[in-house]
């Protein structure tokens, strides 16, 4: 069964590039992947294959995590309505242009860029929190939405892998510590920094379209696209910057605050879904305060804002469940475990970093997690490191680079979609414009890792 486990993210891929619809493609590869696992249990009729795919979305709603991130993601839609119909994104533009913090499209760029890598402590908070605070401004200097994911997406994960103080480093630290090393888990953990070179090379590549104020292929036409329409939600008059600042301040501190209070006082050890979900819960309520305090709306104007805000990212919501699903899946029918097997056995000592790299893009782009990626590459590469003798830091780099490259070119990763909600980009349009930085990234760190690996090992 192998073989055919890659079959249904092959079916997503397809089908979203070929009929430009998500939602199809992902039920579609779900249906096909509950397909192919019923060849296990030959008394099973096939017939029971719908009924299978509609269990497994059941069980992905029961898992405490997932639901955690869908009501996130709908909080989100209400949270975004409260700010905008405010007034407080324009109010918040005209401040940050006043202060001149905003008042080229560089300034929104490094502005954007710098929000992302200092909300680094959660991934969908860094993305949520740039996205929201740079929407106005992007629209203000005719900047398309697209470039806008591209720059919150390419930010966050990427800082959120090196610095390590949060739930990714959290995560790598609890596979490294299953291992007998000769290196304790943290110093590993802390040598893999200078050796990412795709999260290194991907955030050195935003600087420069910041910095040069330069876009490339599918970006452009969608700059120049841009620059001859302009969104419709942002239109509520200016009122008090406080209506967004307000809001966005409760949920970055309130993230920090539960980050502490899930870990017992640990900061990494803290639960990142339970954290993002209560932070935004309480970031809504301040909005919706403030709205009804200031006479904005009434109670009953003011839920029906948020309603429709929920609604409006409804079909968002929807391609995160099923994204969700369909790694739950493929992780059933063992598909991460036989591309990472790819890596083979017989690999010249050189090439087993850089093809960790490769496999964990593979898989991440294949799967749409790269969390799941670094959950069976990691227990994959400490035993190459036993045997072998290679150095961990570059194994283990090379394994989480990959893991983010591979999102990163996902249309069927969940950080895709929570990064196009941010944005208010269609998902589609994201993946084809970001995938040309993230494959010229992907290139330039495959090269890397052979060198280093020729450096590292001879």
């Amino acid at each position: 069964m192998d073989i055919y486990s890659i079959i249904p993210p092959i079916v997503a891929i397809v089908v979203v590039f070929w009929k430009k619809e998500v939602i199809l493609a992902l039920f579609l590869a779900i249906l096909s992947s509950e397909f192919i696992s019923l060849f296990a249990s030959p008394d099973t009729s096939m017939w029971l294959t719908p009924i299978n795919t509609i269990e497994q979305i059941v069980n992905v709603v029961s898992s405490p995590g997932n639901a955690r991130v869908l009501l996130f993601s709908l909080l989100v839609g209400a949270l975004l309505a409260f700010i905008r119909d405010s007034g407080g994104v324009a109010a918040t533009v005209n401040l940050l242009v006043s202060k001149g913090i905003g008042k080229s499209k560089r300034q929104v760029g490094a502005l954007t860029m710098f929000t992302g890598i200092a909300v680094f402590i959660e991934s969908n908070l860094s993305v949520l929190t740039a996205g929201i605070l740079a929407r106005g401004l992007f629209d203000k200097y005719k900047m398309s939405r697209a470039r806008l994911a591209y720059i919150i997406d390419s930010t966050s994960a990427p800082v959120c892998i090196l610095i390590l103080l949060n739930g990714w480093g959290a995560l790598v630290l609890g596979l490294l510590s299953n291992y007998e090393l000769a290196e304790t888990p943290v110093s590993i953990l802390v040598g893999t920094i200078p050796l990412n070179f795709y999260a290194i090379i991907t955030l050195l590549v935003v600087a420069y379209t910041i910095a040069k104020d330069k876009v490339h292929g599918p970006m452009l036409e969608a700059e120049k696209l841009c620059k001859t329409s302009s969104h419709e939600l942002e239109s509520a008059a200016p009122t008090k910057a406080r209506f967004m600042l307000l809001p966005l301040a409760v949920m970055i501190f309130g993230m920090i605050a539960f980050m502490l209070w899930t870990g017992q006082g640990n900061l990494i050890q803290g639960s990142g879904t339970k954290s993002v979900l209560y932070s935004t819960f309480l970031a809504c309520v301040v909005a919706y305060l403030l709205l009804v305090w200031h006479k904005r709306y009434t109670h009953h104007e003011v839920v029906q804002l948020g309603f429709k805000g929920i609604g409006e990212l409804l079909p968002v919501v929807t391609i995160v469940l099923l994204s969700l699903t369909l790694g739950a899946s493929l992780k059933t029918l063992g598909t991460g475990v036989f591309v990472a097997g790819l890596v083979g056995d017989y690999l010249p000592l050189v090439l087993v970093a850089p093809m960790l790299f490769i496999a964990g893009g593979i898989m991440s782009f294949t799967t749409g997690t790269s969390w799941g990626t670094f959950a069976i590459l990691v227990p994959i590469g400490v035993p190459l490191i036993q045997t072998l003798g290679l150095p961990p830091s570059l194994v283990i780099a090379a394994i989480l680079g990959g893991g983010v490259f591979g999102d990163h070119c996902s249309p069927i990763s969940d950080t895709t979609a929570i990064s196009s909600i941010a944005a208010g980009c269609d998902i589609l349009t994201h993946v084809k414009t970001q995938m040309p930085y993230a494959l010229f990234g992907g290139v330039l760190s495959i090269i890397a890792y052979i060198i280093a690996s020729y450096v590292m090992i001879s």
